[in-house]
């Protein structure tokens, strides 16, 4: 392999390099890979590709696509599937907006006001989520809702000065869990579940009294949770956070607000969430975008990570858009930062701020009452089939919510795939759920047709699973 190159990494001699990584040869490195997946040398030649040629463009283009034909597609109907990104409708305006090339870049200039197209759009972003949060400061913006959480959760530990623990409900969603663990891990900070009512959903307010403590830095509720309940004690468990001094963290799901009382309202310190509802789409699982706010607090503010665009004057008196605050770069602040994210995410910040203009107050309430009437629906449908319990959970919900099938509920998805159609989670092993529990979704993308196919469908794998 020649001298290692200083800038290209791997560059050095072979045997120094398996050497200095512990193996002998480089078929330890896939050791683990069993047999039966594996590609021997001899095969690699008889791969049907080339013909033992080079191929032109045109030629990979056509094996390309037949290759992606066999992928298989679920888009009629939607998938019946949530749990932390969903399915919802993307005006093409949105995708128009994004793709001009003043926007379409992911990151915010360092030299950010020259910018002042995108400074002035990330301020349009910052003012709708904070209107629609009822939070006085937003930034822009956190890569996803779970980075966003484990930001709340060190701002929190960083404000209280306690290293202790967070408590969270025991029905949180697993992923943000795992990730706001592993944010915390390094400072010995415990993440403990709370309690959850088995028939409601709803926090348990004695447990979570029971475990409130001086060492707590923060108590964080889902809003709607996990599985679909809209957490009705928001307040009065922020209430109790507050006494004990916890910051209060609220997750929520931004469509949702259209119907719900903002987190501003209920007395939230800091909020955080998942933007992809508001124009993203699915992304085959991302670019996503992290949701950040807090209440207007001076601790708070300049101990939260991210950018933050403000409204100015220039030198003549004009309007301008300047970053006021950037506390979270280490090129800034370096061992004083916040945090060392650094990408913030700006394009996906700028396709909330134009969904949420075209659609307005009034359309935005539209898509939230059209995923709740289509969800009650689902739900009401489900219910009618021999000993499905549907929904499980005996609280209000919006679009997620919690089944309780006659069958295994991952061979009953298994076999709702094989016929076309997506659907549902399966809950066995988080929290008190069974292997025949599964969370569904339904948007404002499931026509009643789609709602009722796979009802139809749902009946079809049942009957079979019990004949």
């Amino acid at each position: 392999m020649g001298e290692p190159h200083p800038w290209i990494p791997n560059s050095g001699e072979l045997e120094e390099i398996l050497e200095k990584m512990g193996v002998k040869s480089v078929d330890d490195l896939y050791s683990d890979i069993p047999e039966s997946v594996r590609m021997s040398p001899d095969q690699w030649d008889s791969l049907p590709i080339g013909e033992g040629r080079p191929l032109s463009e045109i030629e990979v283009a056509r094996r390309w696509e037949r290759l992606m034909a066999r992928v298989r597609s679920f888009r009629d109907p939607p998938p019946f599937m949530g749990g932390g990104v969903w399915p919802r409708y993307v005006p093409a305006a949105v995708r128009y907006i994004i793709e001009r090339a003043e926007f379409l870049t992911a990151y915010t200039p360092y030299q950010a006001e020259i910018s002042q197209g995108l400074m002035q759009a990330l301020f349009e972003y910052q003012s709708l989520i904070a209107e629609l949060l009822e939070m006085e400061v937003v930034n822009a913006s956190m890569y996803d809702w779970s980075s966003a959480l484990g930001e709340a959760f060190l701002m929190a530990v960083r404000v209280t000065r306690r290293r202790g623990r967070v408590l969270v409900p025991e029905t949180m969603n697993p992923l943000h869990r795992k990730v706001a663990e592993t944010y915390l891990y390094g400072l010995g900070v415990r993440v403990e579940g709370v309690r959850c009512d088995r028939e409601t959903g709803l926090m348990d307010l004695d447990d979570l009294d029971s475990k409130l403590g001086d060492d707590v830095a923060a108590v964080y509720v889902e809003y709607p949770s996990y599985v679909g309940v809209i957490e009705e004690n928001a307040a009065a468990i922020g209430e109790a956070a507050h006494r004990r001094g916890a910051l209060f963290v609220m997750g929520v799901e931004p469509i949702s607000l259209a119907l719900l009382e903002p987190p501003g309202r209920l007395g939230a310190d800091i909020a955080v969430g998942e933007g992809q509802p508001l124009g993203l789409g699915l992304n085959y699982g991302g670019p996503y975008l992290g949701i950040f706010a807090v209440r207007w607090e001076g601790r708070l503010v300049r101990q939260m990570p991210g950018r933050i665009i403000g409204l100015t004057r220039d030198a003549e008196g004009r309007r301008a858009f300047a970053m006021i605050l950037q506390t979270r770069e280490q090129h800034i602040r370096r061992a004083r930062a916040t945090s060392n994210i650094t990408t913030n995410e700006a394009l996906m910040a700028v396709a909330a701020a134009a969904y949420l203009s075209l659609l307005g107050p009034e359309g935005l309430r539209e898509v939230a009452e059209t995923t709740w009437y289509m969800s009650h629906y689902a739900a009401k449908r489900l219910s009618e089939l021999p000993g499905v319990e549907s929904p499980l959970l005996k609280a209000e919900f919006i679009s997620d919510f919690t089944v309780r099938l006659p069958a295994r509920a991952a061979e009953v998805r298994r076999a709702l795939k094989e016929r076309g159609v997506m659907a549902g989670i399966p809950l066995e092993g988080h929290a008190w759920f069974t292997g025949n529990d599964v969370l569904l979704t339904v948007t404002e993308v499931h026509s009643k047709e789609d709602v009722d196919r796979l009802v139809e469908l749902v009946s079809e794998v049942l009957g079979v699973a019990s004949g």
